[in-house]
């Protein structure tokens, strides 16, 4: 399945954002998907990860509480939640979908440490001006 982003754009920090990442066509049941990001200069910094296989999601530390990832009944879009943007949230985001048998965070591991374990959206500029 190629994952295709919708969403992002320019907010004011505090303000909110959802993207959406579907499966063009098909959909993401026995998958994993998860959330990335990259800020100019910096490393790929992972946000979390959602398993349609047992239903688990997990956080990084630095969006916990702020950011929530979801999916539709019919398993079509994963959507990323987020709340209470702050400037350092400033970045290009990126879904990736892999399938999966696995929980969230061993699927997350999996993306981080094997990008080609799953196929990734085009990314999506997400800014936050203060």
């Amino acid at each position: 399945v190629q994952p295709v982003q919708s969403g992002g754009g320019l907010v004011q920090t505090g303000g909110s954002l959802r993207l959406s990442c579907s499966a063009s066509g098909s959909t993401f049941v026995d998958y994993a998907v998860g959330w990335f990001r990259q800020a100019p200069g910096k490393e790929r910094e992972e946000i979390g990860c959602i398993s349609n296989f047992d239903g688990s999601v997990v956080y990084a530390d630095a969006v916990k509480g702020r950011f929530t990832i979801s999916s539709d009944n019919a398993k079509k879009t994963v959507f990323l939640q987020m709340d209470s943007l702050k400037s350092e949230d400033t970045a290009v985001y990126y879904c990736v979908a892999g399938l999966s048998i696995s929980t969230a965070q061993h699927s997350l591991r999996e993306f981080q440490v094997q990008p080609r374990f799953g196929s990734w959206g085009q990314g999506t500029q997400v800014t936050v001006s203060s």
